[in-house]
């Protein structure tokens, strides 16, 4: 996805790369029997791959496969930093990368792939993912390999591209889009009033279409998979690196959203909760907070996530329970609906837009769902159901959850819930629980982009990635616990970085990728939709911090 020409360090196993050598010298002699044909249709080959190969030689080159983890469920393999003994079929970064058995070895431009040449030569251009060629250095030394004989591993193994159907990239997306958002919705119908609703239809119509766009600039180049990949080819390095940082920055804001709401959820179970450290006393949002930092921490020093994404698969399960027992709550246990609310606040509604725009917060993923599916034609209709049916659930919820509380909605509707109720016990657990298969997750593509930086020296010690991690974790832990805010950092959260990650880089993209060929339409939709996100992102982040501020100096 980048154009840079750096090389890119790998550490190959010393007991495979002796094997190698004595492969390399048996393929010189076959090499020189099967004459000068199979050298230039090789050349060729690697001609035609240097081009999107140079998609993926610059930083972060562990996107695609840290993404994956939320379009894909691997087989599942508990272990953990430093354990000696290493699964080879492990599709953590860390479960190769980061082990003492290894020996550096530099490889310029190399990038294992995802799926094997033969069944790579079978996929159309435009589904081949940005990580999934072979460079010349490679594909040398595999025409040298015995039929019988294992090719040498490259440590940084990446999990087999699946060919996902319609129904499991529905269900993806929907995983994606109904996180912990949909706890807010009420929240941003008091702020915004019940005219703001219409903020929430008219931004799922908008992400929709730049959903689409983002499919345009993907198919633009064979070659390109993932959101970096289309900010390199619009706007070069620097395009893609900007992306990457904005993506990773969400996502960590997404973690310390995490921390704040298991804190805030904990400590209505247990007002009393309270311990003394040192002669500090906690009280109980601090001290749920610390026990949601350390029951969080050994799960992002897994090697393996798909142990934990087979249970965060359950996210779309577990806010439609959610959803479900607030209307239990409102209708059967008859709690009321009286509240008629406000028609309209336009002194909170910039805080309104930033809740709304925190929905739709899904395009990081929707590239890798696209490129993972069996049959990308159908995407459209894929996309369609899953703005539909989330759009559905977050307007109702906001619905529910306003009538039922008016001006006392809090920023998640689970706090107003009467406690001895025992719809209110499952939605408040469920919503606990939740967050703690998703933290590790969300935070790893942070982690796996920084652990890149790590000099090729020290690569081979996993002390270091243990310590990024920790360093991350605790990071959030001190964010949450200074801007205890639930709503207000959520809605920060969309204005700043969700309009630029959904509304504003996509129509930029697609205007810088198609230039002259866009239609007028094409070209009049990006600016008005880019026109959107900027006083969106200006008008609600203002209003964020504003009040984020009001509420600390108090």
């Amino acid at each position: 996805m980048k154009n840079s020409e750096s090389e890119q360090n790998f550490y190959i196993e010393s007991e495979e790369e002796d094997e190698e050598k004595e492969l390399n010298r048996d393929g010189e002699g076959e090499a020189d029997v099967n004459g000068t044909d199979s050298d230039d249709s090789l050349a060729d080959d690697n001609r035609e791959r240097s081009k999107t190969g140079s998609y993926n030689t610059s930083w972060p080159q562990s996107y695609r496969q840290s993404i994956d983890l939320y379009s894909s469920v691997p087989s599942p393999n508990l272990t953990f930093l430093g354990t000696p003994t290493l699964s080879r079929l492990s599709s953590s970064y860390l479960s190769s990368s980061l082990t003492r058995r290894h020996t550096p070895e530099s490889l310029p431009t190399v990038v294992k792939p995802l799926l094997d040449k033969p069944e790579e030569e079978r996929l159309p251009p435009q589904r081949r993912s940005s990580r999934s060629l072979l460079p010349p250095t490679l594909l040398r030394r595999s025409s040298s390999i015995r039929k019988d004989e294992k090719p040498p591993r490259v440590s940084h193994d990446l999990p087999m591209s699946r060919q996902s159907s319609s129904g499991q990239a529905l269900l993806n997306g929907l995983n994606v889009l109904c996180g912990v958002g949909i706890l807010s919705t009420p929240y941003a119908a008091k702020e915004g009033g019940w005219i703001g609703l219409s903020i929430l239809v008219i931004f799922a119509v908008l992400s929709f279409y730049t959903g689409m766009l983002l499919r345009y600039c993907l198919d633009s180049e064979p070659g390109l998979g993932t959101y970096p990949d289309i900010g390199q080819v619009a706007f070069g390095t620097a395009g893609r690196v900007v992306i990457s940082i904005i993506l990773y920055v969400e996502l960590y804001a997404c973690c310390v959203e995490y921390i704040i709401l298991e804190s805030d959820n904990l400590s209505s179970l247990f007002p009393n909760a309270h311990i003394s450290l040192g002669g500090f006393e906690l009280d109980s949002h601090h001290f749920f907070a610390l026990m949601t930092t350390l029951a969080v921490l050994p799960t992002v020093w897994l090697r393996d996530l798909s142990v934990l994404s087979y249970i965060s698969a359950g996210g779309v399960i577990a806010s439609v329970l959610v959803v479900l027992c607030l209307f239990w709550i409102g209708l059967v246990d008859n709690v009321g609906i009286h509240s008629k609310g406000t028609a309209l606040n336009l002194g909170t509604l910039p805080v309104a837009i930033g809740l709304y725009g925190y929905c739709y917060s899904g395009h990081a993923v929707f590239p890798n769902i696209y490129t993972s599916m069996a049959k990308p034609d159908r995407f459209p209709a894929v996309l369609l159901a899953c703005f539909g049916v989330c759009t559905v659930m977050y307007a109702g919820a906001a619905y529910m959850g306003y009538t039922m509380f008016g001006e006392e909605t809090e920023s998640q509707f689970t706090l107003n819930l009467p406690h001895d109720l025992v719809a209110s016990k499952i939605a408040v657990w469920t919503t606990v629980v939740n967050p703690f298969t998703k933290y590790a997750l969300t935070m790893s593509p942070v982690a796996m982009s920084l652990e890149e930086l790590i000099p090729s020296n020290h690569m081979k010690s996993h002390m270091y990635a243990i310590c990024i991690r920790t360093a991350l974790v605790i990071s959030t832990l001190l964010v949450a616990l200074s801007i205890p805010f639930f709503g207000l950092v959520m809605s920060l959260i969309g204005s700043l970085l969700t309009m630029l990650v959904t509304l504003i880089l996509p129509c930029a993209c697609f205007l810088s990728i198609v230039r002259g060929k866009a239609t007028r339409f094409q070209i009049a939709a990006c600016i008005i939709i880019i026109a959107v996100g900027v006083l969106s992102s200006v008008y609600g982040t203002h209003s964020s911090l504003s009040r984020i501020i009001e509420n600390l100096s108090k």
